[in-house]
């Protein structure tokens, strides 16, 4: 075998690297229903190329995907999402966003396996998927903050609606969202680690 041409074989880009400075590496999980903006949240935020699983939506999922408030929607996640952000110079997130099928929740397993906590992105016209998928966290013990998404002709809430529209404990956070924009897809994973850290001092008084 012919291996002259293997030293032309091109490594992550620059930009790819890990920062010579990081010392800790944190995993968030980015969830929520169908079409709620988690591939754009990861790659907006991300200082890297994402990696995204979005595929072309088929006759397949005829019937069985709720498109009801998407219709427009043409691709999907049928994998994950992948992004990654220095929050400091020491501490990176590893961001991964989940498919929103529930058909493909099985992959969930493995995409939450050491995770330290959940951003759950929710759409106010379609608060309805929003509740299986806090179901399941809360089934899991995974702490998480409510992401409310901003989409045109979106209706806004009082918070305190939305809370118990979602049936949240009082403690969790709700924070507004555009997932289009890098800094405001930052500041929930900023409110995501201020309140897994006051968790943790919690925990150990």
């Amino acid at each position: 075998m012919d291996y002259r041409g293997s030293d032309t074989i091109a490594g992550p880009a620059r930009a790819d690297l890990l920062p010579d400075s990081a010392t800790m590496a944190v995993k968030v999980v980015i969830v929520g229903g169908f079409g709620v903006g988690k591939t754009t949240l990861v790659g907006s935020v991300s200082e890297i190329r994402p990696l995204t699983t979005e595929e072309t939506m088929t006759q397949a999922g005829a019937g069985v995907d709720d498109l009801a408030g998407v219709e427009r929607k043409t691709s999907t996640t049928v994998a994950m999402d992948f992004g990654r952000i220095s929050i400091t110079d020491e501490l990176v997130l590893y961001v991964f966003g989940t498919p929103g099928q529930e058909r493909f929740w099985f992959l969930w397993n493995g995409l939450f396996e050491g995770a330290l906590g959940a951003v759950v992105l929710v759409d106010t016209r379609r608060l309805e998927v929003s509740f299986d998928v806090i179901g399941r966290l809360e089934d899991r013990g995974v702490p998480f903050v409510v992401a409310v998404n901003s989409f045109p002709e979106s209706p806004g809430y009082p918070t305190e609606d939305l809370r118990a529209a979602l049936d949240l404990d009082p403690g969790v956070p709700i924070v507004a969202c555009d997932a289009r924009t890098r800094e405001s897809s930052k500041d929930v994973l900023l409110t995501l680690m201020h309140y897994l850290y006051g968790l943790s001092a919690r925990a150990g008084r």
